[in-house]
C-alpha cells in the first residue's frame, strides 16, 4: 500500500498515488528498490511502501491478489478511492448540499475502518461497525449512481456462489431498506448537535415506557444547604442500558454486571414466556386506603399499620414481606403515618414471597395503632383486619380491590388465640356466607371502619380459577373427570398458558388412567390447547410446549390412542356436516405429531424397539386417510375446502418430526403420495389454490428437501403442480417463490427433473407481472445446465415446429431481459450474471439452429430472432467495459471476460454456417451490425467486418450492384451515429488503408473482386461521411454552442447533397438546420435552409406520403405551405427583397388557379413589404475573417478559412470575444499572415480573426443615382460572395515627410463557396485572389469611400430618419474636415499633387485627375453636410459649427489651390442632363477658389436655367440658346459674360471668389 505519492522522476519509475495498491514481484538491494506492480511496471523506493499481507491466485496473466485482511475493509477501501473522484466532481457541478453529505460519511466510514483496524472490539462490536459501515457504503454508492452490492452478513457476495434466486432476493431486500439510512442519516444530524451517541437499532419504545412509569423520588432539602437563589444545579441523574435475551444468557454475557451485587426485579405479573421449571409464587399486596373513626377525640387519628403474614397454625411467617428488589425480607410490615388523617392513602405496594407448601391456610392480620404526638414511642392499638389467602374451595385470593372489615380491640389485646377472629368474616364476600354471627363474641366490628387493599398473584402453581384447579386434582373427584374435560375451554387462556406443563402432566395421566374411557376427551383437549398457542397472543408460548415436549413430557403409551383418534377424525371428514372439531384437528397436527414421535420414542426407550412394525403400519393408516381427506372433491362443500385447507397449511410441519423415526427415502414418500393426492387441477377455486401452493412451497423450504435423495422423489410432483399454474397463468407469485426456493438449493445432478421447466419459465417469463422473480429462476436453471441437460432438453422436442416455438421463445426472453427494466440501473451484479448466463446459453443453443433451420429447412424467423439477439447483447450498456472505471473494469473482465467478443464470434460462426441464405439478411441485417461495430472494442470490430464484404459480394452476385447495401449502410450509419454512438477510432473504420477498421484482409478481398472501383469508391464516399457524422454526433451530445452545431450541420447536408445525393436525408438535415437557426433566431439563415426543400418541390398535384412532420398531401400544397414560412422568414429577418420574389411567385400561382382570395392577401404582403423596405431601419452588419487551424479543431473546420456575417451592432472585439467563448482552448493569433505547417499540423487550436468589407455583386444599382440609399445599403451587405481586406505594406524606402508615397496596399480578396446570407451565417472560402494596390490607387480607394460614408450620412439626417442628436453627423464632419486640415486629403495632394509625381508618373495621369475630381466632390458634400448641420445645431453647439465653417474654407482653399497650380486652364464644360428625375439631376459643375489671377474658360451648350450660389443665396437666371447673358459683380461678386456656343475669355481679380453652377431640367 502507498503510503506516500510518487511521481516517478526517475528512469523506469512508475507514477503512483497514496493509497494504490502495488504487487512486488522483484526486490533489489541498494540505494532504491525495484517494484512491479500489479498493472504496469516500474521502480520506486521501498520506503513508500507499507506491507500487506495477501493470497495470489490464478497466478500468470491474469493472477488476482486477494489481501488477508477482513473483506469489508479491503471495500471500504476501495470504494473511498472511487468515491474521492466523484465527490470532487460534485463540487465542480455545484451539487453542494451532496458534496457535504458525502463528505460526512467518508469522514465516517474512515473512522469505522479505524475502529476496526483497531482489534480492540468485541465480536457484538464488531458487527455493530459493519453494519454502519455497509448501511453507509449502500446509501453513497445509491447517491452516486453506482451499482448496488449484495451482500450477506455484511460481506460481499461472490455471485458464482449462490444461486441467481438467491442472488435477486438479495439485492431486492437491499433495495427496498435503502431508504433507511436517509432517516438515520437525519437523525444522526440532529444527535450529534447535542454530542448524543443514538443507534439506530435502539428500542426507543421500550426506553420511552420505561421513563413514563419511572417515579423519581424527590427530596427536600433543608433550606440550609442549598437556598433557593443558589447557582449550583441539583437533580437526580439515571443511565439505563438495555440487555437482551433470558437471564441466563444475561448472565453469561454481562458477568461484570452481576458481580456487583445488582438486584433484579421480576416482572409485577408474569413475562411474556413462562418456561418449565420456572417456578414462581409471589402475592402483590397494595395497601390503598382506610376509613377510621376520631373515636372521641378532637382532633383526627395518627394512624399505622402492622401487617403479618401468618400459618394455620398462629405462628407468624418468617422473612415472607419484601419492600423492593435489592432489600432483605422481614417479617412485619409498618406503613408510613399521615399526620392526624383519619382516611389516609397510602398506595403502598408489598411483595409476599410466601412458599407454596405454607401459602394453604395462611392468612394476613393487619392492625391499626394511632401514633401519639406527645410521647413519640406511644402507639395505641385500636383495631385491626384480616383476610385468608385461599379460599376453602382451593382457589387463591382473587386479583380486585378487597373491602376488608375492621374489628375493634383494646391496647392490650394480644391475639394468641388466632381462631378467635378467623371464625369472622374479613369482608363483606365472607359475610354473605356467614349469615348468622353471635354478637357476644370477643371481637365486635366498627361499621364505619373500613381498609382496602388489592392483590396480584403472581404463581405457577397457585391459580384463581375453580375449573383448573378441579382438573389440576381431578384425583379428588375422579367420577367428575369427564365433566372436568368438558369445562376446560371455558378456562381463561392466560390460566392455561400459566400452568401449561401441569395441565399437560394431569391430561397425559388422565389419558393413562382409563384411555378408552378419556381417550376422546383428552385428545379434544389437547387439540384445544395446541390451537390456544396458535393464537398470536400466546404464539410465544409455543417454545414452552416444545421445551415441555422435550424434556418433561413422561406418555410412553400416549401415540397410539392419539394416532387412533387422529385417524378417526380425518376417516370421518367425508360424512360429517360440521366439521369444526376436525379442522382443529388438523391445525393442531404438527405439535399431535410431536407427541406421537416424542411418545413413540419414550415407548421404544422403554422396551427396547417393541411394537415397531405395528408403530409404522399405524403410520402408513394415518398417511392413507391423509390422502382420503385431501383428494375428496370439495367444490361443493365448503366446509370441506376448510378442512383440507387447515390439513395442507399444518402438514409441511410435520416432516421434522417424522425424520426422527423414518428414513429421508420413506418421509419424502409421505409427502409425495400426500402432494400427488391432491387433484390436478387449477379450478377447485382460487383460496384452495394458494394454500396448496403455500403447502408445496413450505415442502420445498423444510429440512427434507434439503437431502438429494428426498428431492429426487419430491421434485416430480412438485414441478407438476408448478406447470399445472404456470400453464393456465395463476398464482405466479407463489409459483416463482417455490421454484427459487428449489434453485437455491439445487445441484447439476437433480436437473434430470427440469427438461421442460425452461420451455413453461420462457413461456411466464414475458406475460407475468412478476418477471424479476421467473426471470431469476429461469437464469438459476440455464445457469445450472450443462451441455448433456441441454440435449437432452432439445433431443425431447416431437418436431421441429415444437423447438422452433422454443428457440424464438427463449431468444425473446433474452431480448426482453437486455431491452426490459426488470433489474434496476444500479443492479449491475444481476445483469452480468444474466449476461453471462445468456452467452453460454446461445452457445448450447446454435448448434442446434444451424443443425435443424439450414439448408433445405432454412426458417429466416428464427435466424433473424437469433442475429437481433446478438447485436443487441453486445451493444447492452451494462457490457461497455470502456465506461467502467479501471478497477472496476479490471474486476468485470478477470470474473468474467470480455462478453461482446465471445458473441462476437458466435455470431460470425453463425454467419458463416448460413452458406447462400447470407442473401435474406440483405439489407435488412446491416442496421444492427453496423451497430456492433460501433462498439468501441477493436476485436469486436475485427470481427464483424468481413460480413458487409460478404454481404457486398452476394449483392454483387445478385444484382450486379451493392446499391442495397450502399443506400442501407448510409442511413443506418446517419442514425446510429447520430444517437451518439462511435469514437475517435471509427473515423478510421472506413478508410482506404483500411477498411471497416484494422482488418487489412477486408481491403485485399476488395481488391481481389471485378467490383474493385466501384468497391473502393464506395469505401472512399462513407469514410467521408463518417467523419461529418462523428463531427455532428460530438457537436450534439456536448455542450456546444449554436455555431458549431449549425455548421457541422451544413458541412453534412451538403455532403448529401452534393457527394452521395441522398435526397431523404438532405431533406431531414434541412429541417435540422432550421430548427437550430430558430433556436438562435437567425430567421433569415432559416428561410434560406428551408428553400432549399421548396426548390426540389414542383407546382404538381403528385401525392406526397406522411413525411417527418408534414402530413400525407399533394406536392403542390406542400411547396404552397412551404413558401408562406419561407416568406414569413424572410419577413422576421427583414430580408423582405428576398421574400418579394417568393410572393409574386405564389400571386401566379393563385392567379392562374382564380384563387382571388389568396391573391389578395399575397399582394398586400409583397405591398407591405416594399413599404418596410423604405421605412424601417436596417443595420448593414460586419463581416469577419475567421481561420480555425490546429488538429484539434473539427474535421469541418480544421485548417480552414471561413467568412462571418456578425451580428447587428457586433464589432471585432464582442466578435472575438464571442468566438473564443466557444473554443475556450483556442490561441488568438496576432497577425493576419497565412500560418506555417508547424501550426497546421500542431496538437492545439489557433483562430485567426479580423474584418472584412464586402464586394457587392449588384454594381449597377448601386450607381445609380436616383436609386434611394435604403436600397442602395441593402445590396451593399446581401447577396455578397466577394470579400476583401487590405494589408498596408511600404515598398521601398519610406518617405518619412509623407508616408503615402510609398504607402502600397495587399488587397486580398476571398470567394466564398455561398454568397452570404445563405443556409449559414459563415461559409468557407473557395479561392483567394491577392493584388497589390499603389499609394494613389489607394488613395483613391480611401476618398471614394469617404464620400460614400458621408452621402449617407447627410442623407439620413435630410430624410429625417437620424432624429434629435446630431453628434454622429458632428464628429463625421470634424473627422474629415479636420482630417483634412491637419492631414488627410492635404497628403494626398502633397503626394500626388507634386509636379515631380505627375512628370515621373505619366501613366497615371488620368488617375490623378479621377483623385481631384473625388476630392472635389467631397468638399461639395462637405458643404451640404454643413448646411444640414447649421439646421440642426443646437445653440450651445454654434462654436463648433463656426469652427468647422472656418476650417472648411481653409480645406477648400488649399485645395483649389493645388489644382490650380497644376492646372491653370480649367475648362467647364455644361451638357444637357436626360435624367427625369429631377432631384436626380442636379449635379455640381464646380468648386472653386480664387486665390491669384487667372483664366477659366467656360463652354455653355445649353439652353436651360442657371443657378449661381453665393453666399447661401440664389440667383435663378433664364438663359436662351444663342443669347448672351451678363452677370456683373462687384467687392463681394464677380462679373462674368457667358455666350452660348462661344467661348469667352475674360480675367478676374481678387481673393476668395467662389463660383457655384448647376444644371436643372
Amino acid at each position: 500500500i502507498l503510503v506516500c505519492s510518487f511521481r516517478g522522476s526517475v528512469s523506469h519509475g512508475l507514477t503512483l498515488e497514496l493509497g494504490e495498491t502495488v504487487q512486488i514481484l522483484e526486490k533489489c538491494e541498494g540505494k532504491d528498490v525495484m517494484f512491479f506492480p500489479f498493472v504496469s511496471q516500474g521502480i520506486f523506493p521501498v520506503g513508500y511502501i507499507h506491507l500487506k499481507k495477501a493470497v495470489v491466485t490464478n497466478r500468470g496473466q491474469y493472477e488476482t491478489v486477494i489481501p488477508l485482511e477482513d473483506p469489508i475493509i479491503t471495500e471500504v477501501t476501495s470504494t473511498l478511492q472511487e468515491w474521492s473522484v466523484l465527490w470532487k466532481q460534485l463540487y465542480v457541478k455545484h451539487k453542494v448540499d451532496l458534496f457535504y453529505k458525502l463528505r460526512h460519511v467518508m469522514n465516517e466510514l474512515i473512522d469505522l475502518r479505524r475502529q476496526l483496524l483497531s482489534g480492540h472490539l468485541t465480536q457484538d462490536q464488531v458487527r455493530e461497525v459493519k453494519r454502519h459501515i455497509t448501511v453507509r457504503l449502500d446509501w453513497g454508492n445509491e447517491h452516486l449512481g453506482l451499482d448496488l452490492v449484495p451482500r450477506k452478513e455484511f460481506e460481499m457476495v461472490d455471485a458464482d456462489q449462490i444461486s441467481v434466486s438467491d442472488l435477486y432476493k438479495m439485492v431486492s431486500t437491499l433495495t427496498a431498506s435503502r431508504w433507511v439510512f436517509d432517516v438515520c442519516f437525519f437523525i444522526s444530524e440532529v444527535v450529534n448537535h447535542y454530542n448524543v451517541l443514538c443507534s439506530c437499532k435502539l428500542q426507543i419504545d421500550f426506553i420511552y415506557e420505561m421513563l413514563v412509569h419511572m417515579t423519581l423520588l424527590v427530596v427536600k432539602m433543608k433550606s440550609s444547604h442549598i437556598s433557593p437563589n443558589s447557582s449550583s444545579r441539583a437533580g437526580l441523574i439515571i443511565s439505563l442500558q438495555l440487555l437482551r435475551g433470558d437471564m441466563e444468557q444475561v448472565r453469561r454475557e454481562n458477568p461484570m454486571i452481576f458481580n456487583r451485587g445488582v438486584a433484579i426485579t421480576r416482572k409485577l405479573g408474569f413475562p411474556d414466556v413462562i418456561m418449565p421449571g420456572d417456578i414462581r409464587n409471589d402475592l402483590y399486596l397494595m395497601l390503598e386506603r382506610g376509613d377510621f373513626e376520631r373515636g372521641g377525640k378532637s382532633v383526627q387519628k395518627n394512624i399505622e399499620v402492622t401487617m403479618y403474614v401468618l400459618y394455620a397454625d398462629g405462628e407468624i411467617l418468617k422473612e415472607c414481606i419484601s419492600l423492593g428488589s435489592g432489600e432483605h425480607n422481614i417479617s412485619e410490615y409498618r406503613s408510613f403515618v399521615l399526620y392526624h388523617n383519619n382516611s389516609p392513602r397510602w398506595s403502598e405496594v408489598i411483595k409476599l414471597p410466601i412458599p407454596i407448601d405454607r401459602f394453604r391456610g395462611s392468612h394476613l392480620r393487619f392492625e391499626f395503632r394511632h401514633c401519639s404526638t406527645k410521647d413519640k414511642g406511644e402507639k395505641k392499638l385500636f383495631g385491626f383486619a384480616f383476610t385468608p389467602l385461599m379460599r376453602e374451595d382451593g382457589t387463591t385470593l382473587s386479583d380486585e380491590s378487597h373491602e376488608l372489615y375492621v374489628y375493634k380491640c383494646d391496647e392490650n389485646t394480644t391475639f394468641s388465640n388466632h381462631a378467635l377472629y378467623l371464625g369472622l368474616p374479613c369482608c363483606k364476600d365472607d359475610f354473605n356466607g356467614c349469615p348468622n354471627i353471635p354478637s357476644s363474641l370477643i371481637f365486635q366490628r366498627s361499621t364505619k371502619e373500613t381498609l382496602w387493599i388489592s392483590t396480584q398473584l403472581s404463581s405457577t402453581k397457585l391459580t384463581q380459577n375453580v375449573d383448573l384447579l378441579a382438573l389440576l386434582k381431578w384425583k379428588a373427584h375422579p367420577e367428575r373427570v369427564m365433566d372436568i374435560l368438558g369445562r376446560l375451554r371455558h378456562v381463561c387462556g392466560e390460566e392455561i398458558v400459566k400452568f401449561l406443563q401441569d395441565i399437560l402432566d394431569t391430561l397425559f395421566s388422565i389419558l393413562d388412567d382409563n384411555t378408552d374411557k378419556y381417550g376422546p376427551l383428552v385428545f379434544q383437549s389437547l387439540v384445544f390447547i395446541i390451537n390456544l398457542l396458535r393464537d398470536s397472543k400466546f404464539y410465544h408460548f409455543r417454545p414452552v410446549m416444545d421445551t415441555y415436549i422435550q424434556k418433561h413430557f413422561a406418555g410412553a403409551l400416549a401415540y397410539k390412542e392419539l394416532i387412533r383418534c387422529l385417524k378417526w377424525y380425518m376417516d370421518r371428514s367425508a360424512e360429517v356436516v360440521r366439521q369444526d372439531h376436525i379442522q382443529e384437528a388438523m391445525r393442531a397436527l404438527e405439535y399431535l405429531f410431536k407427541f406421537i414421535v416424542q411418545s413413540r420414542i419414550l415407548y421404544s426407550r422403554a422396551t427396547c424397539g417393541m411394537e415397531e412394525d405395528q408403530f409404522r403400519a399405524s403410520i402408513q393408516e394415518l398417511f392413507q386417510s391423509i390422502r382420503f381427506v385431501l383428494s375428496l372433491d370439495s367444490r361443493s362443500s365448503e366446509t370441506l375446502i376448510f378442512t383440507q385447507a387447515a390439513l395442507l397449511n399444518s402438514f409441511p410441519a410435520i416432516f421434522d418430526e417424522l425424520l426422527q423415526m423414518f428414513t429421508v427415502q420413506e418421509v419424502a414418500e409421505f409427502v409425495r403420495g400426500t402432494l400427488g393426492s391432491m387433484p390436478s387441477t387449477v379450478h377447485i377455486g382460487q383460496s384452495m389454490d394458494v394454500v396448496k401452493l403455500q403447502s408445496i412451497a413450505r415442502t420445498v423450504d423444510s429440512r427434507l428437501f434439503s437431502f438429494p435423495e428426498s428431492r429426487r422423489i419430491l421434485l416430480p410432483v412438485v414441478l407438476h403442480h408448478i406447470h399445472l399454474h404456470l400453464r393456465q397463468q395463476k398464482e405466479l407469485l407463489i409459483c416463482s417463490g417455490i421454484l427459487s426456493s428449489i434453485f437455491s438449493i439445487i445441484k447439476s445432478s437433480s436437473l434430470v427433473h427440469f427438461g421442460q421447466c425452461t420451455d413453461w419459465l420462457t413461456r411466464t417469463c414475458p406475460l407475468s407481472d412478476w418477471q424479476g422473480e421467473y426471470v431469476s429462476c429461469l437464469l438459476s436453471l440455464l445457469r445450472q445446465m450443462s451441455e448433456i441437460h441441454f440435449q437432452h432438453l432439445l433431443d425431447n422436442f416431437q418436431s421441429k415446429e415444437e423447438l422452433k416455438e422454443f428457440l424464438l421463445k427463449i431468444f425473446c426472453v433474452f431480448r426482453n431481459l437486455m431491452k426490459l427494466s426488470i433489474f434496476p440501473r444500479d443492479w449491475n451484479v444481476m445483469r452480468l450474471l444474466t449476461s453471462n448466463i445468456i452467452v453460454s446459453t446461445t452457445q448450447y443453443l446454435s448448434p442446434a439452429l444451424h443443425k435443424s433451420f439450414t439448408d433445405a429447412d432454412f426458417d429466416f424467423k428464427v435466424w433473424n430472432s437469433y442475429f437481433s439477439l446478438a447485436v443487441l447483447f453486445i451493444n447492452q450498456p451494462s457490457l461497455q467495459l470502456e465506461t467502467l472505471t479501471p478497477a472496476k473494469r479490471k474486476k468485470v473482465f478477470d470474473k468474467y471476460g470480455d462478453m461482446r467478443v465471445m458473441m462476437a464470434y458466435e455470431l460470425f460462426s453463425m454467419w458463416q454456417n448460413l452458406g447462400e441464405n447470407k442473401i435474406h439478411f440483405i439489407p435488412g441485417m446491416i442496421g444492427p451490425f453496423l451497430g456492433v461495430t460501433l462498439v468501441p472494442q477493436i476485436e469486436v470490430r475485427n470481427i464483424m467486418i468481413p460480413i458487409f464484404h460478404d454481404m457486398m459480394d452476394w449483392e454483387q452476385r445478385k444484382n450486379g450492384n451493392f446499391k442495397q447495401v450502399e443506400a442501407e449502410l448510409i442511413d443506418k450509419l446517419d442514425s446510429l451515429v447520430s444517437e451518439g454512438k462511435g469514437d475517435e477510432n471509427y473515423r478510421e473504420l472506413f478508410s482506404l488503408t483500411q477498411l471497416f477498421g484494422p482488418y487489412p484482409s477486408l481491403l485485399e478481398k476488395i481488391e481481389q473482386e471485378t467490383w474493385r472501383e466501384t468497391g473502393v469508391s464506395f469505401v472512399t464516399s462513407v469514410t467521408r461521411l463518417m467523419e461529418r457524422l462523428l463531427d455532428y454526433r460530438d457537436c450534439m451530445k456536448g455542450d456546444e454552442t449554436e455555431n458549431k452545431k449549425i455548421g457541422c450541420t451544413v458541412n453534412l447536408l451538403n455532403f448529401y447533397k452534393s457527394e452521395i445525393n441522398k435526397e431523404e436525408m438532405y431533406i431531414r438535415y434541412i429541417h435540422k438546420l432550421c430548427d437550430m437557426h430558430l433556436q438562435a433566431e437567425n430567421y433569415t439563415e432559416a428561410a434560406f435552409t428551408l428553400l432549399l426543400y421548396w426548390e426540389l418541390l414542383h407546382w404538381e398535384e403528385r401525392p406526397l406520403r406522411e413525411f417527418l412532420h408534414y402530413p400525407a398531401q399533394s406536392e403542390w400544397h406542400r411547396k404552397e405551405g412551404l413558401c408562406r414560412k419561407v416568406i414569413h422568414y424572410f419577413n422576421k429577418g427583414k430580408c423582405w427583397e428576398y421574400g418579394i420574389p417568393l410572393c409574386r411567385e405564389l400571386a401566379f400561382q393563385y392567379e392562374s388557379l382564380y384563387d382571388y382570395q389568396s391573391l389578395s392577401w399575397i399582394r398586400k404582403m409583397e405591398a407591405a413589404y416594399y413599404d418596410n423596405i423604405m421605412e424601417q431601419q436596417r443595420l448593414e452588419p460586419e463581416f469577419f475573417r475567421v481561420g480555425f487551424y490546429g488538429r484539434k479543431f473539427p474535421f469541418f473546420l480544421r485548417n480552414k478559412e471561413f467568412v462571418c456575417r456578425g451580428h447587428d451592432y457586433e464589432r471585432l472585439e464582442a466578435f472575438q470575444q464571442r468566438m473564443l467563448g466557444e473554443f475556450p482552448q483556442a490561441i488568438a493569433m496576432q497577425h493576419p499572415n497565412q500560418p506555417d505547417e508547424g501550426i497546421l499540423q500542431g496538437d492545439a487550436q489557433y483562430l485567426q480573426i479580423y474584418a472584412v468589407n464586402p464586394v457587392p455583386e449588384n454594381i449597377d444599382v448601386l450607381q445609380m443615382d436616383r436609386v434611394p440609399d435604403r436600397i442602395k445599403s441593402f445590396y451593399r451587405v446581401n447577396n455578397v460572395r466577394r470579400f476583401r481586406y487590405d494589408r498596408p505594406f511600404h515598398k521601398g524606402s519610406k518617405d518619412k515627410d509623407n508616408e503615402f508615397k510609398s504607402l502600397w496596399i495587399e488587397r486580398t480578396t476571398l470567394i466564398l463557396t455561398h454568397p452570404l446570407p445563405g443556409i449559414s451565417r459563415w461559409f468557407e472560402v473557395d479561392k483567394r485572389e491577392l493584388i497589390e494596390v499603389s499609394p494613389l490607387e489607394n488613395a483613391i480607394y480611401v476618398v471614394e469611400n469617404k464620400n460614400q460614408e458621408l452621402r449617407t450620412l447627410i442623407s439620413q439626417y435630410q430624410h429625417k430618419q437620424l432624429h434629435g442628436n446630431i453628434n454622429l453627423l458632428s464628429m463625421c464632419l470634424n473627422g474629415v474636415i479636420d482630417a483634412a486640415v491637419n492631414g488627410g486629403i492635404a497628403r494626398y495632394q502633397e503626394a500626388f499633387f507634386d509636379k515631380e509625381y505627375i512628370s515621373s508618373h505619366p501613366e497615371d495621369t488620368e488617375k490623378i485627375t479621377q483623385l481631384k475630381d473625388l476630392m472635389q466632390e467631397q468638399v461639395h458634400i462637405l458643404g451640404m453636410g454643413l448646411a444640414v448641420h447649421e439646421k440642426l445645431v443646437h445653440p450651445e453647439m454654434r462654436p463648433l459649427h463656426k469652427k468647422l465653417i472656418d476650417q472648411f474654407q481653409m480645406m477648400r482653399s488649399s485645395l483649389y489651390r493645388n489644382i490650380l497650380f497644376v492646372y491653370p486652364n480649367v475648362n467647364v464644360t455644361i451638357k444637357r442632363c436626360q435624367t427625369v428625375d429631377i432631384r436626380m439631376c442636379c449635379k455640381i459643375i464646380e468648386i472653386l477658389t480664387f486665390s491669384e489671377i487667372f483664366q477659366v474658360n467656360i463652354i455653355c451648350q445649353t439652353r436651360y436655367k442657371w443657378c449661381l450660389f453665393y453666399a447661401n443665396q440664389r440667383f435663378v437666371l433664364n438663359s436662351h440658346h444663342g443669347n448672351t447673358q451678363n452677370l456683373y459683380f462687384r467687392n463681394d461678386f464677380f462679373f462674368r459674360d457667358v455666350t452660348a456656343g462661344t467661348i469667352q475669355t475674360k480675367t478676374f481679380a481678387g481673393t476668395d471668389y467662389v463660383l457655384y453652377s448647376m444644371l436643372k431640367v
